[in-house]
């Protein structure tokens, strides 16, 4: 690894995310922003009613439905470059898989709240929610491709399991809300070209604003109960993988898939 990201991995394991000034170059950047803000407009097209009520994200970016082969290729080439798979080794060790790529972007409506969350607290329960935090491992790089407020966080739930406020706002109980305020928060905002690692167990928030466009590719510990969740129709082909420098992440995930 290059000696700037020698503390990549303390850093994450004590806090539960790393931020990386300008880690995109200007044109690999626009590029990836070209192929998102294609599959961004094609997905609207689509999916216009689900905007219109909520939406703040989207998935399955490398999957045949929205793109093309060449602009597939794209994503497929930067997920597998060195620089990223490096990051994705030294934080999941020698069999990082690959899982999923997601798009955040603003609400249609300008006032409709944001809300605290584990990713996990939409299929477990409580008990397996704080199980999960010695479990298998789920990381986020998101790659901001244009200015964005960024994310809140609580520095270190993703090994910690949450205070009585914290619980109280996550879940909307004892006269809370989600979007409430933590007292423990802190905010990382995000420049086009950064890159935020984040574990999935991280209590966070997005930041509306800014006409965001955060891609992140999703990586995690080879475990099945995970990776039943990946679609195989977002993993390059054969002919596909050849292109791409390290494809390690796709080739571990399909072997779970077969």
């Amino acid at each position: 690894m290059e000696n700037k990201h020698h503390s990549v991995s303390p850093d994450y394991q004590r806090q539960g995310f790393v931020v990386l000034k300008g880690f995109l170059g200007e044109q690999e950047r626009a590029r990836l922003l070209a192929v998102v803000n294609d599959f961004h407009q094609q997905w609207l097209i689509k999916n216009s009613e689900f905007y219109a009520e909520r939406a703040i994200n989207s998935a399955y970016l490398t999957a045949s439905t929205y793109l093309n082969d060449t602009q597939r290729q794209v994503l497929f080439n930067f997920i597998g470059s060195h620089r990223v798979m490096a990051l994705a080794y030294a934080l999941l060790g020698e069999q990082p898989a690959f899982m999923n790529t997601q798009l955040f972007f603003d609400p249609a409506h300008p006032n409709q709240k944001n809300y605290w969350h584990r990713d996990a607290q939409y299929h477990l329960s409580l008990d397996e929610q704080r199980a999960a935090l010695a479990g298998p491992q789920v990381l986020h790089f998101r790659f901001a491709l244009v200015d964005e407020p960024g994310l809140d966080v609580i520095p270190a739930s993703h090994i910690n399991w949450d205070t009585v406020e914290e619980l109280d706002v996550r879940m909307g109980n004892n006269g809370k809300a989600p979007h409430h305020d933590l007292s423990n928060q802190h905010r990382v905002p995000l420049k086009a070209g950064d890159l935020m690692i984040f574990s999935a167990n991280l209590i966070h928030r997005g930041i509306y604003g800014m006409d965001r466009r955060a891609l992140d590719v999703l990586f995690c510990d080879p475990e099945p109960g995970i990776l039943k969740y990946a679609n195989p129709d977002c993993l390059p082909n054969a002919e596909q993988k050849l292109q791409i420098k390290d494809p390690t992440a796709f080739s571990i995930t399909q072997s779970f898939l077969n």
